[in-house]
């Protein structure tokens, strides 16, 4: 069985009741659950929440939801306390939800990385094409190995073009942007809520050099288009502009 579990929080720090937004007649968790359940490989999808609103909310257009601690330190044990509700769950998609416009075939390209055994964790990627995303802080980027594997995430332009002006780096299409889309092996998602964080991870606050510094292998798939997240009010105007 796949599960895709959506963490939906009303207490956004940045953005109180960023769940319940409305976004062109829907709101900003139900277009992300639509866009999940259009996976046809995917069996199962649930909203994690700990807002009565939210939870009341999925099940009024037909989701499903479960209630969550209140108290999960990351995005990544909300999830892990989801999926302990479907123990036949084999794989365990950790799908954003500010993401409204993740595509089916960028889900399917995270969850084709699972056909091999060897996968534990993992993730997507996009080109960057763009220079203010290129070096904005707020874009992670991540570098691979030859295999496809993360070697590193960081909040800094990677990799440094050490003979290339950084005003040409763009050109160069060296550059990759991560997309927060994870899937887990269950086992796997179940040890990681267990480590601690790592120094790396506290100086760039991402939490999957936790895994990487512990030795998980996180495969990066990738994709044509970078994703646009709901982070603050401002977001919601570029969001609107793109569903017409």
């Amino acid at each position: 069985m796949i599960l895709a579990v959506i963490p939906a929080r009303y207490a956004s720090t940045r953005f109180p009741g960023k769940p319940l937004i409305d976004l062109g007649g829907e709101t900003l968790v139900q277009r992300v659950y639509k866009a999940v359940s259009a996976v046809t490989t995917i069996d199962q999808v649930v909203v994690a929440t700990d807002d009565d609103r939210i939870f009341d909310h999925v099940r009024q257009f037909g989701g499903e939801a479960v209630m969550t601690s209140a108290d999960h330190p990351s995005g990544t044990d909300r999830v892990a306390e989801a999926a302990a509700h479907y123990p036949d769950a084999r794989i365990v998609v950790n799908v954003q939800g500010d993401e409204p416009f993740i595509r089916p075939d960028q889900l399917a390209a995270v969850l084709d990385c699972f056909a091999s055994d060897r996968t534990q964790i993992a993730t997507l990627a996009a080109p960057i094409r763009d220079e203010h995303a290129l070096l904005s802080p707020n874009v992670v980027k991540v570098v691979r190995d030859a295999a496809g594997r993360a070697l590193y995430f960081s909040r800094h332009a990677i990799p440094y073009l050490r003979d290339v002006a950084i005003g040409r780096w763009i050109d160069e299409g060296k550059h990759l942007q991560h997309v927060g889309l994870y899937a887990f092996r269950t086992a796997v998602l179940a040890e990681l809520t267990r480590l601690s964080p790592t120094p790396l991870e506290l100086a760039e606050s991402l939490e999957q050099l936790r895994w990487l510094s512990a030795g998980y292998a996180i495969q990066v798939a990738l994709t044509d288009r970078g994703s646009l997240g709901i982070d603050t009010p401002a977001d919601v105007e570029e969001a609107l502009l793109r569903l017409r």
